[in-house]
């Protein structure tokens, strides 16, 4: 067996020589895995964005689904960038870009299961250490109150509720009664 060259033995770990730590660049930020993707995750078999003539700095499609991935699992965009190594302001250009519609479905996507895990991770925090810890309690409290706020108590749906009338147009709609407004022009248009 040959002896190892210079050339194979691995690159020195850099360092952050800022002053501040949160200035550090791409460069000197922690290593990370590649994303695998498996013919089963469709959150990250998502079209990556491709970039015309790639820096060395890009934000490339193995980034873009370690990105992904790391936001399903924390539901924080700012650790997510930290993992890869990019700032914010980069992704958030990235995600605007024409052709990057599929990046930033995944991001959306992805948020969502990383917001549904950090609110199982409250609740069980909280039912652990409940009688022990009063602020395990007020984060269940919060959990709780802000958890699907798009929910709509039934109790509240009257005549006049937004959710009430809604319903009653489809109805309306699905049995062949024209809508307020064709009742309305067709009244005038008799008179």
């Amino acid at each position: 067996m040959p002896a190892p060259s210079a050339d194979d033995s691995p690159a020195p770990p850099k360092r952050n020589k800022r002053k501040i730590a949160r200035q550090a660049t791409s460069e000197v930020a922690w290593e990370f895995e590649p994303a695998v993707v498996a013919e089963e995750d469709m959150l990250l078999a998502f079209r990556p964005y491709l970039h015309k003539q790639p820096r060395r700095n890009s934000i490339t499609p193995d980034l873009q689904r370690a990105f992904v991935a790391r936001l399903a699992e924390t539901g924080i965009v700012k650790a997510a960038a930290v993992h890869i190594g990019r700032s914010l302001e980069a992704l958030y250009k990235l995600r605007a870009k024409p052709g990057a519609e599929g990046f930033a479905a995944a991001w959306d996507e992805a948020l969502g299961w990383g917001v549904m895990r950090l609110e199982d991770c409250a609740i069980e925090r909280a039912l652990a250490e409940g009688l022990s810890n009063p602020r395990a309690n007020s984060m269940l409290a919060f959990v709780i109150r802000h958890r699907h706020a798009q929910y709509v108590d039934a109790r509240y749906v009257k005549p006049g509720h937004w959710l009430y009338e809604y319903v009653r147009d489809q109805v309306l709609r699905e049995l062949g009664y024209p809508d307020d407004d064709e009742e309305e022009n067709t009244l005038t248009e008799t008179r």
